[in-house]
């Protein structure tokens, strides 16, 4: 039987929601004001794509290109600047659970709740303390997912959706975003219509206003598919070396125990989803369960990480939170302020890992008495005594400055000459980065996204290169110069001694031996 009214919404908790909202945003600029760390590997990548942006040729989705220019335009290159709109994006994330929370009929407290559990979550702390498309991926699935759930708000029939105009088009512009963003998008598309078939509200894939959202998606998308269309479909090779070099370490098992480092939140989370799916007063939100389902599905059959799946969790923690507040609402009010408290000393208990904001020294030693060495390994698993991601904000500087001494160090008819090379992307971006200050001239790679920046203009008759072996310069090169070393024990494992040779009298020009690197990273 179905029912034939819309949801009546409780009272808004604005001030907690706020606060907490607040209070993220405020303390992600102050970790980034006070770290003793630089930026991350993947940071560098994201702004040189933003200086070499080609909106409809890029391999990677350009958002995060889009942003980091119009940050660095607006705000500056601190550390501050460069992760002000993640910090922004991770605040909006505890607002949007909070909102969901209430569209699926909770109160004050399960509002404020499901903020809390995003708010303290690791899962969240990490990602919006980066410029990387991670935190905006979250925060546009969050947002269709609440477009959904307005629809089933709004529906005359717990068997329909609401053929409103506004929510499809928030939708619509939610996952364009999203497929702006991140091609990850893609399985939240492939989850949500095999929700809508499985679900009740299927009739509403007769109406055209499914067709109008997937129509502005794809729309808005379009550079994302549009950049693949035209360097041919880069994306292959990207997963193909991505599956070889990290999916492949991804087991189920390590799947599904990487979910339980969220914490208590995965608790909040599983009650949410099994509302949503079996509850019959969420009929009206099968879909959104659904969706939630499919999503995590797909990625453990397609052995995504851990961290994949996020972006349904501030979702389920709406539902969750939902169902905890009428649980515990005839029992002792000890309960709430218990689990409120739970989630918040977890939180702190992880915090040293998730927020760099303690030496690196002191950070190690916080993991190895805390006994959370298993937290710090590469995607390869090798282990460290940071967080990957730790290590790779660290030592960038330093091997910039080690390019520019041997770089001032040559007679000025080759510095005339010189092109500088990176052998990761990581390496790359700091020298494109750091550079100009230092009076380096263009920087070039093979590696991934920068092959597709080109060779410049300079022949390669002079090259300095970092991290390049003597073997593979030899190739290129008739003569081949040692011009430096530096060692970096706290970094990851290939940039903890890095070599830096001066290569001349090259075999062919770089214009020549460009199309022959294509693909390699």
């Amino acid at each position: 039987m179905t029912t034939t009214s819309t949801t009546i919404r409780q009272p808004l908790a604005a001030r907690p929601i706020a606060a907490l909202s607040a209070i993220v945003f405020a303390l992600h600029v102050i970790v980034n004001r006070l770290s003793p760390y630089g930026f991350q590997r993947d940071e560098f990548l994201y702004m040189a794509m933003g200086r070499h942006l080609q909106l409809w040729r890029m391999d990677f989705p350009p958002f995060i290109a889009i942003i980091s220019q119009l940050e660095r335009f607006v705000l500056g290159d601190s550390t501050v600047a460069i992760r002000f709109l993640p910090s922004v994006a991770a605040g909006l994330i505890v607002m949007m659970a909070a909102l969901i929370a209430r569209e699926l009929g909770g109160g004050k407290f399960a509002q404020a709740f499901a903020a809390v559990a995003v708010a303290t979550s690791p899962l969240f702390l990490r990602a919006g303390d980066l410029l990387q498309p991670v935190v905006f991926d979250q925060l546009w699935w969050t947002l269709a997912l609440h477009a959904l759930a307005r629809l089933g708000s709004g529906a005359r029939r717990d068997d329909t959706l609401a053929t409103t105009p506004r929510w499809w088009i928030v939708l619509g512009v939610a996952c364009g975003v999203g497929l702006l963003t991140k091609f990850s998008l893609l399985f939240f598309g492939a989850a949500l219509v095999a929700a809508l078939i499985v679900a009740p509200q299927r009739k509403v894939l007769l109406t055209p206003w499914p067709w109008a959202a997937a129509l502005i998606a794809f729309a808005i998308g379009s550079p994302s598919i549009v950049g693949q269309l035209a360097l041919g479909y880069p994306i292959i090779d990207q997963m193909k070396t991505l599956q070889g070099s990290q999916l492949a370490h991804v087991s189920f098992w390590s799947f599904m125990g990487g979910q339980l480092l969220w914490g208590p939140g995965v608790v909040l989370a599983i009650g949410g989803a099994l509302y949503l799916v079996l509850a019959r007063e969420t009929q009206r939100y099968r879909a959104i369960g659904w969706t939630c389902v499919c999503a995590f599905t797909l990625l453990l059959a397609l052995h995504g990480k851990s961290y994949y799946i996020g972006p349904i969790y501030p979702t389920l923690f709406g539902a969750g939170a939902v169902v905890f507040e009428r649980w515990s609402a005839q029992r002792p009010a000890v309960l709430r302020v218990a689990s409120v408290a739970i989630f918040a000393a977890y939180c702190a208990f992880l915090v040293p890992i998730e927020l760099p904001i303690l030496p690196k020294e002191a950070t190690a030693s916080y993991i190895e008495r805390a006994g959370l060495g298993m937290t710090t390994k590469t995607n390869q698993e090798h282990p460290l005594r940071l967080p990957q991601d730790y290590a790779d904000m660290l030592g960038w500087p330093e091997l910039v400055n080690a390019v520019a001494h041997v770089y001032d160090s040559l007679p000025p008819e080759k510095r005339a000459q010189v092109v500088l090379v990176g052998e990761n992307y990581g390496e790359a971006g700091a020298m494109e980065f750091y550079g100009p200050k230092l009076g380096l001239p263009r920087v070039i790679s093979a590696a991934g996204s920068y092959w597709f920046f080109g060779p410049g203009e300079k022949p390669g008759t002079v090259v300095i290169s970092l991290g390049v072996t003597q073997h593979d310069m030899e190739k290129f090169f008739g003569t081949v110069t040692f011009a430096g070393k530096v060692l970096n024990d706290w970094g990851v494992p290939e940039e903890q001694d890095v070599s830096i040779y001066v290569g001349e009298n090259p075999k062919e020009t770089l214009q020549e031996l460009w199309p022959k690197l294509a693909g390699r990273n």
